[in-house]
């Protein structure tokens, strides 16, 4: 039989097929929207701790992704029967083809977001918190925009298939694209011309949103945008328009008796792994102490146990007096933000916001705890940002910046909560030599304007310049803590002085 070309072309002008056209397109897009909201809820509570939110999401998945979606279909449609007050509602084809997408599309969605949140960092979370961000506020912020870039691509292909699964829905007589071209050619037994139309109908459908997410997909990528650096005279003009700001202070020659923060008994442990073994720590208004040890001595978890970022086992921490931080009140970290506020602290892995420009990245925690108005955060931004040498590239994102830029971009955005008190855990452990300088450079500005430093370091030059203190741990206890000026005196030292000065390869 000949293929008929006439017939085929007048299919194109048919308005059935083109209000087919509309029903697949609503339906699938209603489907993917509601499925991508139900579906991120289930990833949520799958990856939460409670065994009573974790289960009930895992089975709704795992029955979901099992039974076949005509199945879902057919009972749905006919759940009436059952339950005759659904009737209204289910009895409806479009509805009862609404719910059934919905539930299954949201169980595939699941793991689709799973992915992506599980694809973030977990540094990123830490960084949240080190800005004393909430959990919600950490996850909108931080968490869901990057969660949902990474899965993006595979959301996208989702609503591809939710398109050509819609032909399923034919079964319960909803006319779509399928079932119109069928109801076609049962009357005329062209069914080569009408299907083929069919097809091309759906090849049109999926081609203008295969292009319409492309482009959203392509706006998100912030690999294709173009760094974008200030020139020196707009770094000069923008200088001269910021408004005015208190200079920092010069540091004291006296530093002040005052404790700033105070570490009692501090204990930490994995299990029979004992990590700190009862750690007092004074430290100063205006001290710059630098803590030093050979790997596994348990000084990153010393200071990460500062910022909360680890819980205690025993003792406690307080900040200008006030506990804020002890062994009862083990991930409390509602009671602790407040003083968390007052404590900046600097990844050794830097932990910027790869979604937010150098700006951006300054202005989040200002912004979230409205400290001030938009205007004057962007000010004070550009002016830390000025600081640390680094004005002309505000409007980067980190990758587009060197390892060296964005440590000191993650002290600019430290400093932007203006803390009394400023952690560093290895902040140039992760830069290349030729880098280090000049992160050091800013610590060192710091330090000359009074500002009280806890430093993890191996820089063993560094931490002699600077230091009022040196600090050395050794399996999970303070060796040895002593001012530079004793260290490198010629005076016999005692045995935990010796083991400090051979450490550090002074004669």
């Amino acid at each position: 039989m000949e293929f008929d070309w006439n017939y085929f072309f007048s299919l194109f002008s048919i308005g059935a097929f083109w209000k087919a056209c509309s029903t697949v397109i609503i339906i699938s897009a209603l489907s993917w929207l509601l499925g991508l909201i139900l579906g991120f809820i289930l990833a949520c509570t799958k990856l939460s701790g409670p065994k009573w939110l974790r289960l009930p999401s895992e089975i709704y998945i795992w029955f979901f992704r099992s039974v076949p979606l005509m199945v879902l279909l057919v009972f749905i449609y006919n759940l009436p029967q059952l339950f005759p007050s659904t009737q209204p509602i289910l009895g409806i084809p479009f509805v009862a083809g609404l719910v059934s997408m919905t539930l299954t599309e949201a169980a595939y969605m699941a793991e689709i977001h799973r992915g992506g949140l599980l694809s973030v960092s977990k540094g990123q979370t830490e960084a949240g918190h080190a800005l004393s961000l909430s959990f919600i506020g950490i996850q909108r912020l931080i968490i869901i925009p990057q969660a949902f870039r990474i899965a993006l691509p595979t959301l996208i292909n989702e609503y591809i298939t939710i398109i050509k699964l819609s032909s399923i829905l034919s079964v319960i007589s909803l006319p779509e694209l399928l079932l119109t071209g069928q109801r076609l050619y049962a009357q005329n037994f062209l069914v080569m011309e009408t299907l083929l139309a069919v097809a091309l109908y759906y090849v049109m459908i999926v081609t203008l949103f295969s292009g319409l997410f492309r482009f959203i997909e392509n706006h998100l990528d912030l690999h294709r945008r173009k760094p974008q650096t200030l020139s020196t005279i707009a770094c000069e003009e923008l200088r001269n328009s910021l408004s005015s700001d208190n200079p920092p202070e010069v540091r004291p020659d006296i530093i002040s008796p005052t404790p700033i923060l105070q570490l009692q008994s501090i204990k930490k442990s994995w299990g029979h792994h004992h990590v700190l073994k009862g750690i007092d720590l004074t430290v100063r208004q205006g001290e710059v102490i630098s803590i030093i040890g050979p790997s596994g001595s348990g000084k990153t978890t010393l200071i990460r146990t500062i910022n909360a970022l680890e819980s205690i086992n025993g003792g406690s921490i307080s900040l200008f007096g006030e506990t804020y931080l002890d062994s009862t009140t083990i991930g409390s970290k509602a009671r602790s933000r407040g003083a968390l506020r007052k404590i900046g602290m600097v990844f050794q892995g830097f932990h910027l916001f790869p979604h937010r420009t150098v700006l951006e990245n300054i202005t989040l925690a200002p912004r979230y705890h409205k400290l001030s108005v938009d205007s004057v955060s962007i000010d004070c931004a550009r002016r830390l940002l000025d600081r640390v040498g680094l004005l002309a590239h505000a409007d980067k994102y980190p990758h587009q910046l060197s390892g060296g830029q964005q440590q000191r971009v993650a002290i600019a955005r430290a400093l932007a909560l203006k803390p009394d008190i400023m952690l560093f855990d290895e902040p140039t452990s992760a830069l290349d030599p030729e880098l280090v300088g000049e992160v050091l450079k800013v610590i060192q500005s710091l330090a000359r304007e009074g500002m009280t430093m806890l430093i993890v370091t191996h820089e063993m030059e560094f931490a002699l310049s600077i230091s009022d203190r040196i600090v050395m741990m050794e399996n999970g206890t303070i060796q040895s803590d002593s001012a530079p000026q004793v260290l490198l005196a010629n005076e016999r030292p005692t045995p935990s002085l010796t083991r400090l000065r051979a450490f550090m390869g002074v004669n």
